[in-house]
């Protein structure tokens, strides 16, 4: 498995880019090879992908998620891949988005893209074009302030869709992909109250 950790300052509050990262319909509009990502349900999603001519359709689930926090998720089928997403508020108006993506290289040619670090490089140049586009807008495009603990939804505030929360039939997900527990411990005393959760809006 290879593994890519990398950084970035956005000047955005913390809720906008954990809000704007909730979207994942809209992350082909700055993810270099992602072509398009359909919200299944509150936690599965289906992403078309095209990497080098190469292109690819797998289910991936989320497995943790914590409002202004974290998001993690791990792919159920297709290439194996998972990861992290965190957000660390630096100030009221700026944070320090973290992301920790792990896969399983296939083919002498990711294989070798693995060994020369141009994953690093992709998901750096993912990160600086997430900046230019939140910081453009100023705000978040939608957003779903649920809790997701081991792929199931703990608080959705809103049914997804228009019948209960659904669930996906995915096979279970890969354990060397699955994100460690989130610390999900009571605000500290001089924060305000928690925003109630919001139905997760798909795309734009």
């Amino acid at each position: 498995m290879a593994t890519v950790n990398k950084s970035i300052e956005v000047n955005v509050p913390v809720s906008v880019a954990y809000n704007q990262w909730t979207q994942f319909e809209t992350f082909p509009q700055f993810m270099n090879g992602v072509e398009a990502v359909e919200q299944i349900d509150e936690t599965g999603l289906h992403f078309s992908t095209n990497v080098g001519g190469v292109k690819r359709e797998y289910n991936a689930q989320i497995i943790e998620q914590v409002p202004d926090s974290l998001v993690s998720w791990a792919s159920v089928d297709g290439p194996r891949n998972g990861g992290t997403v965190s957000f660390e508020p630096l100030d009221a108006g700026s944070t320090r988005v973290n992301v920790e993506i792990v896969w399983e290289p296939d083919g002498l040619a990711e294989k070798a893209g693995s060994a020369l670090g141009v994953d690093s490089l992709r998901v750096g140049a993912d990160l600086d074009k997430f900046k230019k586009f939140i910081e453009a807008q100023g705000h978040e495009t939608g957003a779903w302030r649920g809790t997701v603990s081991g792929g199931d939804v703990d608080d959705t505030g809103e049914p997804f869709g228009n019948g209960g929360v659904a669930t996906a039939e995915f096979p279970p997900v890969d354990p060397d992909l699955s994100a460690p527990a989130a610390d999900v411990s009571a605000p500290a005393s001089n924060e305000g109250p928690a925003e109630p959760p919001q139905p997760r809006t798909p795309g734009l």
